[in-house]
């Protein structure tokens, strides 16, 4: 079975039961299936799918890339005794667009949304020791345009940015049974300034008069233990972890902190529980990391740090959205890392959890980017809006995340520079976030046409080939201060939307370079173009000179970290490998860097 890791390492517990491996799969081009009662799970579906594989994918086993909207899938598995007080939760990572979920004939549930995770409670539609039959139908129409469905194309073919299109179930399906009193939801809010975290607990069921346990650990320090007697279903407990203890805060080096050199994490165990009974056991962990903008600069802990970031899309070639294992959305980071990078913004996509793990403990920045609609209505709005709201509710809690990105390149709201409307939208997102979030920056619309913004965002492709050096020349100019930046015009388009100006956010190129290099058979397009490895680390060594030599920018991200289909603009090949010596890479990374710092 591919992908059989715990898909939720931010909320684990011990007993659960993992649903990928193969199902009954079948197209429903007539979308006959309901009307013919195909979710009771009396037929037997032609075909056979490995999920958490897209049909779409080689490693789904079936790999056709027709547009088929409505698709069904079908699988059983043995129930063991499920006693009076449990309950059986199914879990679904990702499933685009719309589930709906059947379980022994009966619907338990549906759940619009590409992107996000969500939860069913199938207790009362399940018999102990009985065979259960799981149904999942799946709608995802092609060209409705108010989807939020980033570079998937939803064209007949994919194009230039866009890429094949994913439907159906792309992370994992499991199972957990619980009590009936449990820990329901979990929030960790660290403060770096008081050496404080912050623990928030929701729970379900009666839990007036049982106790929550919990331990931190640091390593194998006991950091703290404690018990507390429940009035109600919501818990806030501050706990100190620097412990008026110098050395653990960071006023001299990172002490305790999160940073990517030093990606320190507490693990922290709760039991639910009385006298006699336990009734939950939940293993979780933070970072004590603070983000936030001052002064034109982004600070981490309190202290200047300049972001090396790759744009990362997060597509594989077997596997699409989905990762072909846990190995190699490890290996994504680790690569980057080599280079000299200390983060990535990942592109118009919510990346799988496993991912955010292996960014927290690792150590590598992650700017937290949603998929775009392409078009603007109220209907776009809406579900973006909550998409957002199921992001946060299930990401606020890795470190790794240091900026949200609601908006991109105005996509989704292509007349925002002039329309109130859009403006507002914009600005919605932008508070709304920080309404749930208090902890990160957002920003408002990357790349251009800015409203309300705690980083200014800039895109700029225009450094030219080798040999146009009046347009690496106009490139360096328009990067290298802050008043050349905010007149420069990207791809036509201004960098602050009418009526809004720049208010002293720190400034970041955001998206630039995308040099594009052809491999082995390999076609395809990037915005300039070389012929082999060494001229490749030239043009690279080239812009990022321009880039190091700015005395405005704060940080950058570089297009980008491998090819997808047609781009040929990676650093790595879409199979991941280098497209060149990658310590050349960091060494231009660390050169450059050095000598802003020094």
């Amino acid at each position: 079975m591919l992908r059989e890791e715990y898909p939720r390492p931010q909320f684990v517990r011990e007993n659960w039961m993992n649903l990928n491996g193969e199902w009954e799969f079948a197209f429903d081009d007539g979308d006959v299936g309901l009307r013919e009662g195909w979710f009771r799970g009396e037929r037997e579906f032609e075909k056979r799918i490995i999920v958490p594989f897209a049909y779409q994918t080689a490693l789904s086993g079936i790999d056709d890339q027709a547009h088929h909207e409505v698709v069904w899938y079908k699988r059983e598995f043995e129930l063991a005794d499920l006693a009076d007080n449990k309950e059986l939760k199914l879990h679904f990572g990702a499933v685009d667009y719309t589930a709906s979920v059947f379980v022994n004939g009966q619907k338990v549930g549906e759940h619009d949304g590409g992107h996000t995770s969500f939860t069913l409670d199938i207790t009362p539609f399940v018999v102990s020791d009985e065979a259960v039959t799981l149904v999942v139908r799946v709608f995802d129409p092609q060209k409705d345009e108010t989807i939020p469905r980033g570079k998937q194309s939803w064209t007949p073919e994919p194009d230039s940015i866009w890429y094949t299109n994913t439907t159906g179930i792309w992370q994992t399906v499991w199972l957990e049974i619980v009590d009936a009193v449990h820990i329901e939801k979990l929030r960790m809010t660290p403060n770096v300034d008081t050496g404080m975290v912050e623990l928030d607990l929701i729970f379900a069921g009666d839990v007036i008069g049982k106790r929550l346990r919990y331990t931190i650990h640091f390593g194998e320090i006991l950091v703290a233990e404690d018990a507390v007697k429940l009035t109600q279903n919501h818990l806030q407990r501050d706990v100190a972890i620097y412990q008026k203890q110098i050395f653990r805060s960071p006023n001299h080096n990172d002490g305790w902190n999160w940073t990517p050199e030093n990606p320190n994490l507490f693990q922290v165990e709760f039991f639910l529980e009385d006298d006699l009974v336990l009734y939950d056991h939940v293993s979780s962990y933070f970072g004590m990391r603070k983000v936030h903008t001052e002064a034109g600069m982004v600070y981490l802990n309190n202290r200047p740090y300049y972001q090396k970031l790759v744009l990362d899309q997060g597509y594989w070639r077997e596997g699409l959205l989905t990762a072909p294992s846990d190995e190699a959305l490890r290996r994504d980071i680790e690569l980057a890392k080599e280079m000299g990078f200390n983060g990535c913004r990942k592109h118009q996509k919510v990346e799988d959890p496993r991912f955010l793990y292996w960014a927290d403990t690792l150590g590598y920045l992650v700017w937290g980017e949603c998929a775009a609609a392409p078009a603007y209505t109220e209907e776009a709005a809406t579900r973006l809006t909550r998409e957002w709201l199921e992001i946060i509710e299930r990401d606020y809690n890795h470190p790794s995340i240091v900026t949200w990105v609601p908006i991109n390149e105005s996509w989704g709201v292509p007349n925002i520079h002039g329309n109130r409307e859009q403006q507002h939208h914009t600005q919605a997102m932008y508070h709304l976030i920080h309404s749930l979030d208090k902890t990160r920056p957002v920003i408002s619309n990357d790349g251009w046409e800015m409203t309300e913004t705690d980083i200014c965002a800039v895109h700029n492709y225009s450094h030219g080939r080798e040999d146009e050096s009046q347009k690496y020349a106009d490139f360096s100019e328009s990067i290298y201060d802050k008043d050349t930046i905010l007149k420069s015009q990207s791809t036509l388009r201004a960098i602050y939307a009418a009526g809004f100006e720049h208010q002293g956010a720190p400034i970041l190129l955001t998206e630039f370079g995308g040099i594009g290099f052809q491999t082995g058979n390999q076609s395809g397009w990037g915005y300039t173009s070389v012929k082999n490895a060494e001229e490749f680390v030239a043009d690279y060594s080239r812009v990022m000179h321009a880039v190091y030599s700015s005395k405005a920018l704060h940080g950058y991200c570089y297009t980008q970290l491998t090819d997808v289909e047609v781009e040929i603009n990676g650093l790595l090949t879409y199979d991941r490998e280098p497209k060149c010596d990658l310590k050349r890479i960091r060494e231009i990374n660390d050169q450059y860097f050095n000598q802003i710092v020094e």
